[in-house]
């Protein structure tokens, strides 16, 4: 018996077991996966990326240089008069896009 004539028997043995892999599995196989079905399960909508809800802050996204209270000004003396800094306290501003002002 010859190469040439097992080779043919040896593609026809493993088609026929499906190439000695094990047999696919209903099991998810990642954590996404596993996510994934749960809340389609649990009857939750299922999207491929995170809404994160827009804008966060109350104003024009182009003049938003300041925030008070999550409203947003254009200058540091708009967002220090909204904040109304009195009496001993100073009005600062930290951080940025946009920096948060605060009375201190």
């Amino acid at each position: 018996m010859s190469l040439r004539s097992v080779l043919p028997a040896l593609v026809v043995v493993m088609v026929a077991l499906g190439c000695g892999g094990p047999p696919p599995s209903s099991e998810p196989t990642t954590a996404k996966e596993k996510q994934r079905r749960e809340a389609k399960a649990n009857g939750e909508e299922i999207s491929g990326s995170k809404n994160w809800g827009g804008w966060r802050y109350k104003g024009e996204r182009n003049t938003c240089f300041y925030s008070v209270g999550g409203r947003c000004f254009k200058t540091e003396d708009a967002a220090c008069n909204v904040a109304k800094c009195g009496g001993k306290k100073k009005c600062t501003s930290t951080g940025g896009g946009p920096a948060i002002v605060t009375c201190k």
